[in-house]
């Protein structure tokens, strides 16, 4: 009895020398909830005044947020007597066997905000990239941007290998270029050829005269003289004439009796006297 008697009046003890701070740590934790949330909602609007994208916006944050908040229950926890020693080295060991157990998701993670931060595409812009990737931008997070491809399918690319590849914006241009190869027999007219060529490109309201259509003899294949054809259009105009204009460079050619050849080859047949055989030979 006389031992419960000392337990309790040494608890009591406790409790009276510890109130006073146990006390101010209520108090700090009141106050700082408040102060935290004013500075969560001053930073929110600066955001929102700076424009700042909503992605970024969104991640900052809950990163604040969650910083605010360790700090603030630290900062209580000392005040009142606990010792945070621990803890802290605690959280130091558990973010490091996080960190290396999440590696390829850091990786996409730190992607993911260079591609916030540097924005080499927004939203609605399509891309290609030398990964593979290439779509439509339908939305942009931390660890993957989800791409539209031109078959319609979702693509989910990984921010990691995304930021670090080679990524070709083709919404951020305003014209572009087209190119193809059309070869002409040996026996046709490369003069009257390429001023047919530059006719069709020329009646073509969509085909930029800055800078001008480029017609030339790229080199003398097998069966054909292949004539390379350049030419800039808008970006909007882009594919309807690089396809059209196809088909209209063939009828063309055709009309004026230029013909495109097919690869061809040629055989031989050599008669072996002696054995009375043939002998087939290709060149």
């Amino acid at each position: 009895m006389n031992r419960l008697e000392s337990s309790l009046d040494t608890l009591l003890e406790v409790v009276l020398l510890k109130t006073p701070s146990i006390i101010t740590g209520i108090i700090i934790l009141i106050v700082g909830s408040y102060i935290v949330k004013f500075l969560l909602g001053l930073i929110s609007r600066r955001f929102e005044k700076r424009n700042v994208d909503l992605s970024i916006r969104g991640f900052a944050m809950s990163i604040l947020r969650v910083v605010f908040y360790a700090l603030l229950f630290l900062t209580v926890a000392s005040t009142m007597g606990i010792e945070t020693t621990s803890f802290i080295a605690a959280l130091s060991a558990f973010g490091l066997a996080a960190g290396l157990a999440l590696q390829g998701s850091l990786s996409n993670f730190a992607g993911g905000v260079l591609i916030l931060l540097f924005r080499p595409f927004e939203v609605g812009d399509y891309v290609s990239s030398s990964n593979g990737t290439s779509g439509t931008v339908e939305r942009i997070d931390i660890l993957y941007t989800t791409l539209i491809a031109g078959d319609g399918v979702r693509v989910f690319s990984p921010n990691g290998p995304l930021a670090n590849s080679v990524i070709q914006n083709f919404t951020k241009i305003t014209n572009r270029r087209f190119e193809y190869t059309v070869g002409i027999s040996y026996d046709a007219n490369i003069k009257e050829a390429r001023e047919i060529i530059m006719d069709v490109l020329h009646n073509d309201s969509r085909i930029l005269k800055t800078p001008p259509v480029e017609v030339f003899v790229k080199g003398l294949g097998d069966s054909s003289v292949n004539l390379t054809i350049r030419a800039w259009t808008k970006k909007e105009d882009f594919w309807p004439a690089n396809n059209e204009n196809q088909e209209a460079i063939k009828n063309a050619l055709d009309k004026h009796n230029i013909s495109i050849p097919y690869p061809q080859t040629e055989m031989r047949i050599i008669s072996d006297l002696k054995g009375g055989q043939d002998r087939i030979m290709k060149s």
